[in-house]
């Protein structure tokens, strides 16, 4: 993953790099030593030019489901890449707006309330630079103006869909999972919470991760929602991430396809066969095939 990241930085120069959540895998249930382990593997396998910014949005992993999730381990996780869920941020006139998706379940709970609180807020700021109209001046003459641009919505948790049934693709679900049925607000947001953030944001674009196979859906018939696959082996044996192009009005996806795991475990042993031979080949320890025969031969006659 180190190299395959590393690669990928070097051959394409982006400008920003979006980590969709699920960074630690045990970060719902690690120590303070052992997160402290996992930050600093983080740190180097994901290490960056400063020139380059580099965004994580929060994942049921780095925090735990909703009934595992706390104000320490959603704190702990902010803290380290300074920055917080639910805001928008703005690149050379594009809005960006980070989801906490884990904090979507509508029972009222205390984080859950803020973050539809800050959400509703960032709704009526970019509604506010979108809307011209002289009925809506009174409500927005204290807002910031951003940008006039529908937003990105960046996320863990899908919309709500029922299944992959309609996902295609070289790394969409398997067959044999794909009309597996979907739990809301477990493999994806509910209904209700996915309702919501269309009518907030009227987004241009949505990117969430989760499944860990690619998906594309289009909700309302008119907002696309790319489902990002794992970047890990370990989840998949096809890892890929997204390459995006992107302006204020439009944009360009590319998927980029890391190799498939067991081509490089085939490399790996056929390297370290070869790497092998050479060694006994140096010291003189292989004897060659037809030195072999003739060995076998002599010593047959010998006998």
């Amino acid at each position: 993953m180190e190299r395959a990241f590393q690669t990928a930085l070097w051959l394409l120069q982006p400008e920003i790099v979006f980590i969709l959540g699920d960074i630690f895998d045990e970060g719902k249930w690690s120590s303070p030593q052992a997160w402290l382990e996992d930050v600093r593997r983080f740190q180097k396998i994901f290490r960056h030019p400063a020139h380059i910014e580099l965004i994580a949005v929060v994942g049921n992993h780095d925090i735990g489901f909703h009934y595992e999730m706390t104000t320490f381990k959603l704190d702990r996780f902010l803290k380290l890449f300074n920055f917080t869920s639910e805001k928008l941020i703005t690149r050379k006139g594009i809005n960006f707006v980070m989801v906490n998706s884990v904090a979507l379940e509508g029972d009222g709970c205390v984080i859950c309330k803020t973050a539809e609180a800050k959400l509703a807020e960032l709704s009526h700021k970019l509604n506010c630079s979108l809307k011209e109209q002289s009925h809506h001046k009174q409500r927005c003459s204290n807002m910031d103006k951003l940008p006039a641009s529908a937003p990105i919505l960046l996320q863990h948790y899908p919309l709500y869909r029922i299944s992959d049934s309609k996902c295609t693709g070289e790394d969409s679900v398997p067959l044999e999972k794909k009309n597996n049925l979907f739990i809301e607000k477990y493999d994806v947001l509910s209904q209700e919470a996915s309702q919501k953030l269309l009518w907030w944001f009227h987004p241009r674009l949505i990117l969430s991760g989760h499944t860990h196979s690619g998906c594309e859906v289009l909700h309302n018939a008119k907002v696309p929602e790319i489902s990002v696959p794992s970047f890990s082996w370990r989840n998949r044996n096809n890892p890929s991430f997204i390459m995006g192009s992107l302006t204020s009005t439009d944009f360009s996806l590319y998927k980029c396809f890391l190799p498939f795991e067991n081509t490089i475990i085939t490399i790996y042993c056929t390297a370290g066969a070869v790497l092998v031979v050479v060694i006994l080949a140096h010291f003189k320890l292989l004897i060659s095939p037809f030195r072999f025969v003739q060995h076998l031969i002599t010593k047959h006659k010998a006998v």
